[in-house]
């Protein structure tokens, strides 16, 4: 199973979106919420290539971008294969 690594926010409908698609995948993620620290803020957007919204989502180490993103590759028929669940 891949290593997901989302950057996040309490209140932001795209990273629920984000986390409900992997959740129905059976995919555990870890969760780092930068709502109330600049600092993992700063984190994200350093290892995010200068990106500051959210969610930031990386699997096994590769930055596949935001929500919308995320959708994309399931749509296209990728997540699966990324995340380690494809059949």
């Amino acid at each position: 199973m891949a290593k997901v690594v989302l950057y996040t926010t309490a209140f932001c409908p795209f990273c629920h979106r984000a986390k409900a698609l992997l959740e129905a995948k059976g995919v555990a993620y870890e969760e780092i919420d930068v709502t109330f620290s600049p600092a993992k803020r700063a984190e994200m957007k350093a290892l995010a290539n200068g990106r500051s919204t959210v969610p930031q989502i990386w699997i096994n180490g590769q930055h596949v971008g935001g929500s919308d993103e995320l959708v994309a590759l399931d749509q296209a028929g990728k997540l699966d294969q990324l995340l380690g669940t494809a059949a």
